[in-house]
Order: C-alpha cells, then sequence, then structure tokens
C-alpha cells in the first residue's frame, strides 16, 4: 500500500460525525417536550385552575311551616290613598314644612306661599265695607228724619193746615230714602261676602295635608313658583310632596286569566315580602277586577294586608300564595334549618351534597335534605345559614377546587 492511500485511512469523515450530532439534538428536545407536557398535566390533575361559578347564601328558613296553594303570583304593594298635595292657586313658595319620612296629620300645614297681594286686597275690602257701613248708617238716620217729618205732614193735612203736595213731597221722600236704605245694606251685603272670598283667597295660600299619611316624596323649595296646573315651560312646579296613607296599602297582583277561576272574594292569602322573605304576611282577597288585559292576558286582583307593620312600605315586590280555605294558614310553629336553591343540590349514590365555598375554593359537604318546594329546598343538617354555595355545580367541579365567584 502506497502511501497516499494511508494518508486517506487516516482522514476523519466529518459529514458522519455531522448527522450524529443533529440526532442527538432531536432526542434531546424531545424529551424536554415531553417532560414539560407530562409536569403541565400534573400539574392540572393535581391542582388545576380557577373554575368560574355562580353562587347563592342559604338563609334561615323560619317563618312557618308551607302549606300547598292553589296558586301563586307576585305584584307589588300598593297604596289606596295617595297624593301630590298642591295648592289651589298659583304662587310664589315661601315656606316649606315637610321631609321625606315625616308623619303628618289632616289639616296639617305643610307649606305657605306669598300672600302679600292677597292681603292688600283683603284690607281694601275691609276698607270698602267699613264705608259702605257708614253709608248705610247715614241713610238710616236720614230716613228717620224722613218718617217724622211725613208724619207731621200727614197731621197737617188732616187738620187742614197744610196742602196735599207737601204730604206728597214728604211722602215721596221717605220712599226715596228707603230705596237707598236697600241698596246701602245691599252694598254691606256684597262687601262682606268679598272680603269673604278675599280671605278664602288668603287660607289657599297655605296649604294643608287632606289626610294623615307618611310623606315619601318633597317636590318644592322656598322660592319656586307652584301651580295647580303645568305652567312656565316646566319651570313651574304643580304640587309640594307626596302623601300616602300607610293604612291604606295592599297588594295588587296579575293573575292569568287561565288560571282566575282559583281566585275569589275573601280567600286567604300569604304574602311574603322581596324583602322579608322569610315573614309570612297573612293576608286576603278583596276582590277580583272585573276586567282583563288584553296585552298581558291577566287579570288584577286586590288583597288586603292583614297586619300593619312599617316593613311594608308603597311599591315593594311581593309574592303571594292563594290558599284553599283558612285552615291552610301557617302555624306558630317555626321551620328548623336552612332553605337553599335547588340548584345547589348534587345528588349521588352517597346521598345530597352541596358545595360550599370558603374564601376562594370549596368544600363538598353531605346534606339532610327535609323537603323540596319546588325551587328551593330546605335543610335540617350539614349546613348553616349565611354560608354561600355553589349554584349548579359543574361536573368536574371536586372538593379542594379553586373558583371564582361571577
Amino acid at each position: 500500500m502506497d502511501r497516499s492511500e494511508l494518508v486517506k485511512e487516516l482522514q476523519i469523515d466529518r459529514r458522519e460525525e455531522g448527522s450524529s450530532f443533529k440526532l442527538w439534538v432531536i432526542v434531546i428536545l424531545a424529551a424536554l417536550i415531553l417532560l414539560a407536557g407530562g409536569l403541565w398535566a400534573w400539574n392540572k390533575l393535581t391542582t388545576g385552575g380557577p373554575i368560574t361559578v355562580s353562587t347563592t347564601v342559604a338563609r334561615n328558613a323560619g317563618g312557618a311551616a308551607a302549606n300547598a296553594s292553589v296558586l301563586d303570583a307576585t305584584g307589588y304593594v300598593t297604596p289606596r290613598r295617595i297624593a301630590t298635595v298642591s295648592a289651589k292657586t298659583t304662587g310664589k313658595v315661601m315656606e316649606v314644612l315637610i321631609e321625606e319620612g315625616m308623619d303628618v296629620t289632616e289639616g296639617q300645614i305643610l307649606a305657605r306661599l306669598d300672600d302679600a297681594e292677597v292681603s292688600r286686597d283683603l284690607e281694601l275690602g275691609k276698607a270698602r265695607l267699613r264705608l259702605a257701613r257708614l253709608d248705610l248708617a247715614e241713610t238710616k238716620v236720614r230716613l228717620d228724619l224722613a218718617e217724622r217729618e211725613l208724619k207731621r205732614q200727614q197731621e197737617l193735612v188732616d187738620r187742614k193746615l197744610a196742602a196735599v203736595q207737601t204730604l206728597d213731597s214728604a211722602r215721596a221722600d221717605r220712599d226715596a230714602l228707603v230705596a237707598r236704605l236697600r241698596s246701602s245694606e245691599g252694598q254691606v251685603s256684597v262687601a262682606r261676602r268679598r272680603n269673604d272670598v278675599i280671605e278664602q283667597q288668603l287660607q289657599n295660600t297655605i296649604i294643608r295635608a287632606p289626610f294623615s299619611g307618611v310623606i315619601i316624596a318633597k317636590a318644592a323649595q322656598p322660592g319656586e313658583m307652584i301651580s295647580p296646573i303645568s305652567a312656565g315651560g316646566g319651570f313651574t312646579r304643580t304640587g309640594i310632596g307626596t302623601i300616602v296613607d300607610m293604612e291604606s296599602l295592599e297588594i295588587e297582583v296579575d293573575v292569568s286569566e287561565s288560571y282566575i277561576n282559583r281566585v275569589q272574594n275573601d280567600q286567604p292569602v300569604e304574602a311574603k315580602l322581596n324583602a322579608y322573605p322569610d315573614w309570612v304576611i297573612p293576608a286576603r282577597v278583596i276582590a277580583v277586577i272585573p276586567t282583563a288585559d288584553r296585552s298581558k292576558a291577566t287579570v288584577k286582583v286586590r288583597i288586603a294586608i292583614e297586619t300593619r307593620d312599617p316593613r311594608i312600605v308603597p311599591d315593594m315586590g311581593v309574592r303571594v300564595a292563594f290558599l284553599k280555605d283558612a285552615e291552610q294558614r301557617p302555624t306558630d310553629k317555626p321551620l328548623e334549618g336552612v332553605v337553599v336553591d335547588s340548584a345547589a343540590l348534587v345528588d349521588d349514590a352517597e346521598g345530597s351534597a352541596v358545595f360550599v365555598v370558603r374564601e376562594s375554593r370549596v368544600e363538598k359537604r353531605s346534606v339532610v335534605v327535609a323537603d323540596r318546594n319546588g325551587s328551593s329546598t330546605r335543610i335540617t343538617d350539614g349546613l348553616k345559614s349565611g354560608e354561600r354555595v355553589v349554584l349548579s355545580p359543574p361536573a368536574e367541579l371536586i372538593s379542594g377546587d379553586e373558583v371564582v365567584v361571577n
């Protein structure tokens, strides 16, 4: 073998070395990717990301045992006596004596208007009345003198000492004064009645409460103009305030005409205010209004509230249950446990459970269900009032998961 061939055998093949290096790099990168994916999957399975959920709060069952109703409906508390108090005349507000929430009695002064012009008219009317009375007094004096003169002339004529013409003149003077006396008396009467009108106008500047109640709105301030009709391009007030007679509060509900046959006059009703869902208010049907709303296919029903309470205020939302008879009214025995939305319960082979939210994680807790009434469920064990539970828990939710409440 010659020297050139030996040299070729001693040279390194760079192509085989480069391809081997690339292969190792690919293997290492693939291993790193697989490792990262495995770590992510393990972390996801063990901890998981936050799950967005909706929640509700368990509330004390309280109240009394629930009764079956023939019909449920919703409505609002409405007053039968409500008035926006205004003045009979247009004027400038000088004083407002009311505030929202104030109790007022019938006849109480609510506000005063500017009465300067009316007061001057009244003073002028009184002066005219005095003048008319003075004129009446003068006429009476002159009439008395004319009566005596007529009597003397009559005696002279009877004795043939005076002419008949003199007697006729005296009688005419007397008759003229009688007519003037009647005119003076009429002027006094007109002046007196005119003053009565002005005094009534003066009273109209004082705005009083038409009935006893509570002020729910104050609509005017001193310095503003007020009128019984809308005027002044929107700058004139039409009322001082609004009064509601709290004794006249009742409930109005719209009942579907398909079920109105289940409602009758004097039927017992259970009412629950949306603001106080655990408070059962006894009530009864006053009247079924004999007309239907064509657009809503409903009939209005008026319901009397049999318990007066300051917590009941106008325009509150209320749910009512029409009972079959008076024996179905609730007893005094309170319910035990708490009430939650039925959508919060999870039923499986182990029984019923709920997911309780504690800070940002959930805890699955077994509960004892006492009864279910439509959308609500009463729980007697395993849950306390005020605890927050998950509504419609997702299938993948487990105890210990982190959640975000929407």
